[in-house]
């Protein structure tokens, strides 16, 4: 195609697909800690299918954005002497998917903390079935689509060929993850402390998509705006964190 014999052309691809997999990289936490309660040889499977999900779900949205970008409109106004919000369609899922994060990240925290036998982890393994854990990937795949794609309209927005570079990003970027998810996985659930992060990054990660959709319906609480967290910030608190573990863990291994 023409527009792939452009400079800028490959520029875009190659930043957007960068973003992408930085984006994704909450997605495959996610998936790891929820297909880590499977049965071993049933953890690629459910890894593999979430990605490919994650990947259905973006290209979806990208060839419907038009009417993504109008669920700006406001559905819900509230004004209050206390409150104002001009609830949309985009701050609702977003707002929903941070309670969903923060609901499963608490709820995991409190299993490992309050101590789990081997004979109790093996009864919730059973329980927790392939179907369950692709269903709870799948709810989750919707936010961060959603999230990722409102970023790749922002940053291709008056670019020519826009859509085709953000469907060849998100297909790019959801292959590479895919060669690296199930290695991440492993490593993940093998070490404890930095399950614990994990589940710790996607709190964090659940209050920036509160924010974030409350910052859309342009929330105002005793008239202060509620803005949205840099992810900038975000991600540089998740790196430095497993910077801090990664030099624990030596120390650990010198030790033992």
């Amino acid at each position: 195609m023409e527009i792939f014999t452009q400079v800028d052309t490959w520029i875009a691809l190659l930043t957007l697909t960068f973003l992408e997999i930085v984006l994704g990289i909450d997605n495959i936490i996610f998936i790891s800690i929820t297909t880590g309660k499977l049965p071993k040889e049933q953890q690629k499977k459910a890894t593999n299918i979430g990605l490919l999900l994650a990947m259905v779900f973006r290209v979806i949205l990208l060839l419907g954005v038009s009417y993504l970008i109008a669920m700006k409109d406001s559905i819900i106004d509230i004004e209050t002497s206390w409150l104002t919000t001009h609830i949309s369609g985009q701050s609702i899922i977003l707002i929903i998917g941070g309670l969903f994060l923060l609901y499963k990240s608490t709820s995991e925290i409190h299993h490992k903390v309050e101590g789990i036998t081997e004979e109790e982890s093996t009864a919730k393994k059973v329980t927790t079935t392939l179907s369950k854990a692709i269903v709870q990937i799948v709810l989750i795949d919707i936010v961060f689509s959603f999230d990722s794609v409102l970023t790749a309209v922002g940053m291709t927005n008056g670019t020519e060929g826009a859509l085709v570079i953000m469907i060849t990003a998100v297909v790019v970027s959801m292959l590479i993850m895919m060669l690296f998810a199930n290695p991440v996985g492993k490593f993940v659930n093998a070490h404890p402390t930095i399950q614990m992060l994990a589940l710790s990054f996607l709190i964090l990660i659940g209050f920036m998509l509160i924010t974030e959709g409350a910052h859309l319906a342009q929330t105002e609480f005793f008239h202060q705006h509620i803005g949205a967290i840099p992810k900038g910030y975000l991600y540089f608190a998740i790196t430095f964190s497993l910077g801090v573990e990664a030099l624990n863990m030596k120390i650990r291994k010198k030790k033992s």
